[in-house]
């Protein structure tokens, strides 16, 4: 269990010393950065969502002296084009991504940080390629599993938040809330731009309201902000649709073997509505050789100062 005191705090702001773009089929073009030391200890920083992208705030969780710190936008957020683009945008697709970049980048392996839809995909990654992973610290444990997409987007978190809930399901006319996903679905991938524009404003904001522990209004205004919410509603509803396309064969929690020798950090909030402890729980019990680290005043967010604090402390331990 985590100490409430005392925290650490992020690193001072830095800035790239190196920004790319890098082709990763006919159609999506990513965008990257680099920055901290360029001798130093490689660190890929994997961003949620899926659709939200990176910013600079997340060059913040590591020792700029100590990391190589690659952050990249995920295919159809961020700067990467074309924006909110579903095609050929899987999970598949992004675990062959980071692959990519990182031979663009020649590096042999890294450190791999991924939180929430993060943790998803930094898991997916280390299972397809656990040779090219040096350690991974994982907060928000999300494995996209029905019960999570339901808790959060049908049933559970709505009793919690009932207030965000109105606003949230306020597009969907009430013969249609049976199976919200797919309502929303429909019209997130309207030919109407009002029509998507709309529902993405609803499902954005739903999250920005949920994500902390207290209420962020900033968060909550910047996640309904017509740019991020568009590409943030329509990709994860196309992942959540699909399943995040991690079928049977390529379950998470079954393929944890795979990559148990690795050394991981687990950060969890206790009172994350976004994605329950339930998943992280699962995820340690399989996986019991992982660092667990269940921070007992934070909700989703990696900003809130209990879960910032023992990010930092992860880095920190993997920098030595």
């Amino acid at each position: 269990m985590s100490d409430p005191s005392p925290r650490r705090g992020q690193y001072p702001p830095i800035e790239p010393y190196r920004t790319g773009r890098l082709h990763v089929s006919d159609m999506h073009e990513l965008y990257f950065e680099e920055s901290g030391n360029p001798a130093g200890k490689p660190v890929v920083f994997l961003h949620g969502g899926p659709g939200f992208g990176t910013e600079p705030g997340h060059r913040r969780f590591f020792d700029p002296a100590a990391y190589r710190i690659v952050l990249f936008d995920q295919r159809g957020c961020g700067k990467s084009t074309p924006h909110a683009s579903l095609d050929a945008n899987t999970t598949w697709h992004l675990v062959d991504d980071i692959e990519k970049l990182r031979e663009e980048l020649g590096i042999e392996r890294w450190l791999v940080f991924g939180g929430s839809w993060g943790s998803t995909l930094a898991l997916a990654y280390a299972q397809t390629h656990p040779g090219r992973v040096t350690e991974l610290l994982l907060r928000g444990i999300f494995l996209v599993r029905k019960q999570e997409i339901d808790w959060f987007y049908q049933r559970g978190t709505c009793a919690i938040f009932p207030d965000a809930w109105e606003a949230y399901v306020e597009p969907i006319p009430p013969d249609e809330r049976g199976d919200l996903l797919r309502a929303f679905y429909g019209r997130l991938t309207d030919p109407e731009p009002a029509v998507r524009l709309r529902a993405a404003r609803a499902w954005s904001a739903w999250e920005g309201s949920t994500s902390t522990l207290l209420r962020n209004q900033a968060l909550v205004d910047r996640t309904a902000g017509d740019e991020l919410a568009v590409a943030l509603a329509r990709i994860e509803c196309h992942y959540f649709v699909h399943g995040a396309w991690l079928d049977p064969p390529r379950d998470l929690l079954s393929n944890v073997a795979k990559i148990r020798h690795i050394p991981c950090v687990i950060v969890q909030g206790r009172y994350d509505v976004v994605c329950p402890m339930e998943s992280a729980w699962a995820l340690h019990r399989a996986w019991p050789e992982a660092i667990f680290r269940v921070v007992s005043d934070a909700g989703h967010s990696a900003t809130e100062p209990g879960t910032l604090h023992e990010l930092v402390e992860a880095t920190d331990r993997f920098r030595r």
